[in-house]
């Protein structure tokens, strides 16, 4: 080996393991648990309004993206048109008929189809309320709430699309927090785009890790075509509810948005007797 692929070779074995240190993820490949029987398929999706990596528009490539995970709940963010008419940019009607996924209905704009662009569908789930909150910070950002009756029970689904400064961040997680202190106690689960790279003391996420944590240890979403980022997440309280934490690296994911959704398993039989009862 030459001077110049010995020292290649460790560049390339210090560039690994600095991003390893940074996101605390393992050096080797990222190895899901296996699900429990039963378990729901959740993923998080933002979908940059349908704009490709190649910087192509093209809603089907998002919808077939959405067909092969195989969601029980999915959250998407920006699946609006940010400007203009707020419209939604997916054919709902041809991804009901492919996935049986629903819209659960938020959107405040005629024919839009999430609140703030973050929208929620679901398969066999029926709506039991949905709020839309309004996040502080120096953008306009918002997260949907949405308690959903499932036939494994009850479960929140809180949507969010946090903002770009960390100071804004830390923000709105407080007043996420605050909005679920003064809700009744049932599994819940908060997903999307939390903008967050930082692990440890400076992440803006830090106050989740109490009731949601831990926080930092989840697999890279962004950018799709390769992935060093850990933005999206797929948090749940109580804790031991989900398993099989995991980016969806299909050829298709990686160009059809600049994320890759983010997928688990929950498992809510395993939640204990006291949310259960609540969520009854």
């Amino acid at each position: 080996m030459t001077r110049r692929q010995i020292a290649l070779d460790r560049a390339r074995s210090f560039t690994d393991l600095l991003a390893a240190r940074l996101m605390r993820l393992p050096t080797g490949p990222f190895q899901p648990a296996e699900p429990p029987p039963g378990a729901l398929r959740i993923a998080t999706y933002n979908v940059h309004k349908c704009v490709g990596a190649d910087g192509r528009f093209d809603p089907g490539r998002i919808a077939a993206v959405i067909r092969e995970l195989d969601a029980d709940v999915l959250a998407l963010q920006e699946a609006d048109r940010r400007f203009g008419r707020r419209e939604g940019l997916l054919d709902l009607i041809a991804l009901e008929r492919d996935t049986g996924l629903q819209l659960v209905p938020l959107g405040m704009a005629a024919g839009g189809h999430g609140w703030h662009g973050n929208a929620l569908l679901v398969r066999n789930g029926r709506l039991v309320e949905a709020h839309r909150l309004r996040l502080p910070g120096g953008e306009p950002r918002g997260a949907a709430m949405v308690d959903l009756q499932l036939p494994a029970g009850r479960l929140r689904v809180v949507n969010a699309h946090l903002g770009l400064l960390r100071r804004h961040r830390a923000q709105q997680v407080a007043a996420l927090l605050e909005r679920l202190a003064q809700a009744e106690e049932v599994p819940t689960l908060l997903l999307g785009d939390l903008n967050e790279w930082r692990p440890g003391p400076r992440s803006s996420l830090r106050a989740l890790d109490r009731d949601f944590g831990p926080v930092d240890v989840t697999p890279a979403t962004f950018p799709a075509r390769l992935p060093i980022l850990s933005l999206d997440r797929i948090l749940c309280r109580p804790h031991g509810l989900l398993t099989g934490l995991a980016a969806h690296a299909s050829p298709l994911a990686r160009i059809a948005s600049d994320h890759l959704p983010l997928t688990a398993r929950l498992d809510l039989s395993a939640a204990p007797s006291s949310a259960m009862a609540a969520a009854a």
